[in-house]
């Protein structure tokens, strides 16, 4: 009973902690915080892999979003002091991981197990979900926060036309690097905390390497497809009273971009399932 025990304590005792550290900081606003605690507690009782994997999303993406917040704060309508989230952003961004990480508790308990279709193609699959979620919010924002940041001029991802900073669908090349380095560090930490919890033979446990260049091309189809679907079912327009690039169409606004369809968190789960179904194939392929 006591060894039942102790990993859901552990994961409560990191969870508050994290939630209320993240809720000091104005990273979490309340309802973030207590939606974040479910999530993280959740992630950490059933495998200490899940969690260490949101944790690295949630503490660099965190630290991106409060990085260049002067300038951030000319350019973002929706700007909020660091970054703040709320409990609708928290499950936007973990609940389909959230879900695969019960649906994989089932199958084989908190036991952690190296990504091996031969020996089980469907946590292997559900394994590889999870991986390429946290890929792809990760590199959407570390494209996104750092992206708007560069000197370079962003162009329409589908026209390739300059436009404004701030507009839904516009990349730059400093963005597409971001978004390849925040999919490999998700891929990356995964396989170095694997080399902890689990134990397979050498030729599993080195093809498990292979996950670092799968999550970086995670990475940038997350952001990629995130772009996409920016530019064509989400609403850009300048408003000249504020001076910037909004969201909502109105009589002092010039449409820039898009369709008035989708919002920033329709867009955020389009983006995040899509990739999650992809990198998800590929893992059940590939290993």
């Amino acid at each position: 009973m006591e060894s039942n025990l102790f990993q859901p304590l552990v994961a409560v005792v990191i969870a508050a902690s994290i939630a209320a550290r993240a809720y000091k900081k104005k990273s979490l606003d309340l309802s973030g915080a207590i939606s974040g605690f479910i999530v993280m507690a959740t992630h950490f009782a059933i495998n200490y892999r899940f969690g260490g994997v949101l944790l690295v999303f949630f503490f660099t993406s965190s630290f991106f979003t409060k990085y260049g917040e002067e300038n951030k704060k000319k350019i973002d309508a929706d700007f909020k002091e660091g970054g703040q989230r709320n409990w609708k952003q928290v499950l936007f961004n973990s609940g389909i991981a959230t879900i695969l990480a019960v649906i994989a508790k089932q199958l084989m308990g908190t036991q952690d197990h190296c990504l091996n279709s031969k020996e089980s193609g469907l946590l292997t699959s559900l394994a590889g979900g999870i991986i390429g979620h946290y890929c792809c919010c990760n590199g959407d924002t570390w494209s996104s926060e750092l992206g708007v940041l560069s000197d370079e001029q962003p162009v329409l991802i589908t026209t390739f036309k300059p436009v404004r900073r701030g507009t839904n669908g516009g990349v730059t090349r400093a963005g597409i690097l971001a978004a390849a380095a925040g999919g490999s560090v998700i891929g990356l930490s995964y396989v170095l905390l694997g080399f902890i919890t689990t134990s397979c033979r050498i030729n599993i446990a080195l093809k498990q390497l292979l996950l670092i260049p799968i999550s970086t091309l995670a990475g940038v189809c997350g952001s990629v497809l995130d772009s996409l679907l920016g530019a064509t079912l989400q609403y850009s327009g300048f408003c000249s009273i504020r001076n910037k690039v909004v969201g909502k169409p109105g009589p002092t606004v010039k449409k820039i971009s898009g369709l008035n369809l989708l919002d920033n968190n329709a867009v955020n789960i389009i983006s995040i399932m899509m990739t999650t179904v992809l990198t998800s194939i590929a893992c059940s392929y590939i290993f």
